[in-house]
């Protein structure tokens, strides 16, 4: 591929944009990891549309995160951790490190039990069954198959979640308190509010896809054949960051999109009728009955539904997080890394890979009921993402590191603004945790 392919991806009408969409897509759609679901499904059943504006509010903090870290990626040529090992002292690379693998596992865990539960909802076959074969399977495809290739599969699973909208559609809706709850931003400093709103952040602006988007840009350059200069810095084609932001946009536009309408259709679903807790996969699937009430047994349907969506996602969303854990370890190990390389070639990179996917299993022994699993996973990503935020944030502004393509004046407001705001939420949470307003 010549270096000015990417100028040409844009030129080529819906195919050439189509083209475009790569990391910041993919990274959109594992935002919505079955984590993602059940928090916003639990916020909308808690509070009904109390939480609705965080989607609308977080879209350009989100964007701004991402595009941040993939345009690090792509100008360094390295992924984040590579690059705080380059110009940080060795204790802030290893406490990024240290944070990102710890959120990463709880999260895997969370999303295998999820996959499990939902699985169960279709198949009468035992949790821990489902569990383990959900992780063989993740890290059969993931180790033997390239991620890209077997996303490209997974992502129509992802479709699923068009049955929310579908279902808001079908079902008469209070669309003047909805669209007041929007963009009218409801707090409550109750202990309960503060931890579920920490966990929809969290679940959004999470430290899994900050690393995760800054390696796979440096794997598409691998894949473009981009050159280097005499530094090893990419020579990035006119046009190229460019590219990234777009991807990034349409990829973070349509996560909160999706995160919206799942806040949106349990609070009318759920909340409005009682429903204000949920426990279990077949509680969450309850919200997509509307949709499917006209078919015989429709409940089932309707578990059928939910468990799709969640088991696509899930499916691949997992990879993404071991493997943002893995590029984190093996950029400050310095050892060869990618998805794009073989196992026999990357043996550390995918033993991370494996070690944490089992590890996330393990998990699910230890008696945490899967549905709260996923939103504790969320609030832990919620505190985690501070620091890191700090160190992204510094590195977005830094001439020194990014030169020409340091971020400009909104980006750099965006992210400090993104930082500010998830350490408020944290703060505010830690307060409430210790005098429970």
């Amino acid at each position: 591929m010549s270096a000015d392919e990417p100028k040409r991806r844009a030129k080529g009408g819906l195919l050439g944009w189509l083209k475009i969409l790569g990391p910041g897509l993919i990274s959109g759609a594992a935002d919505n990891d079955p984590s993602g679901i059940a928090t916003y499904s639990q916020t909308g059943a808690q509070f009904g549309y109390g939480q609705l504006w965080t989607a609308l509010y977080q879209t350009p903090l989100l964007i701004a995160v991402q595009e941040a870290c993939g345009r690090i990626g792509a100008v360094t040529g390295k992924g984040l951790a590579g690059v705080i090992k380059q110009y940080y002292p060795r204790p802030v690379l290893l406490g990024v490190v240290l944070l990102v693998v710890v959120a990463n596992s709880i999260n895997i865990g969370a999303d295998i039990g999820a996959v499990a539960a939902s699985a169960k909802l279709v198949v009468d076959a035992p949790f821990a069954l489902l569990a383990v074969l959900t992780a063989a399977v993740v890290l059969g495809l993931e180790v033997f198959l390239t991620y890209r290739t077997y996303a490209r599969g997974l992502k129509w699973l992802t479709l699923a979640l068009l049955a929310y909208p579908a279902t808001a559609l079908l079902t008469p809706e209070p669309w003047g308190k909805i669209l007041a709850a929007t963009f009218i931003p409801h707090i409550e400093f109750s202990f309960a509010f503060l931890f579920i709103i920490v966990g929809v952040l969290g679940t959004t602006i999470s430290p899994y896809l900050f690393f995760w988007q800054a390696s796979q840009e440096v794997e598409e350059e691998l894949q473009d054949h981009i050159p280097s200069d005499s530094g090893g810095r990419p020579k990035l084609p006119k046009g190229y960051i460019r590219n990234i932001r777009i991807d990034t946009t349409i990829g973070m536009i349509a996560s909160s999109l999706a995160q919206w309408f799942i806040i949106m259709t349990t609070g009318t679903v759920l909340f409005a009728h009682g429903v204000t807790n949920i426990a279990t996969a077949a509680d969450a699937a309850k919200a997509l009955e509307p949709l499917v009430r006209s078919f015989p047994n429709s409940g089932q349907v309707a578990k059928d539904l939910f468990a799709v969506g969640v088991v696509g996602l899930g499916l691949l969303a997992i990879p993404v997080l071991a493997g943002s854990s893995s590029y984190a370890i093996s950029e400050a190990m310095g050892w060869n890394e990618g998805l794009s390389r073989k196992l026999k070639d990357a043996r550390g990179f995918y033993g991370v890979i494996i070690v944490s996917t089992l590890v996330g299993l393990v998990l699910n022994f230890v008696g945490v009921d899967p549905i709260k699993a996923l939103v504790l996973a969320a609030v832990f990503n919620g505190v985690a993402s501070v620091p890191l935020l700090f160190v992204i944030g510094r590195i977005n502004g830094s001439t020194k590191i990014l030169g020409a393509n340091r971020g400009g004046a909104l980006s750099r407001t965006l992210l400090w603004i993104t930082f500010a705001v998830m350490a408020a939420a944290s703060l505010a949470l830690a307060y409430a945790l210790v005098f429970k307003p």
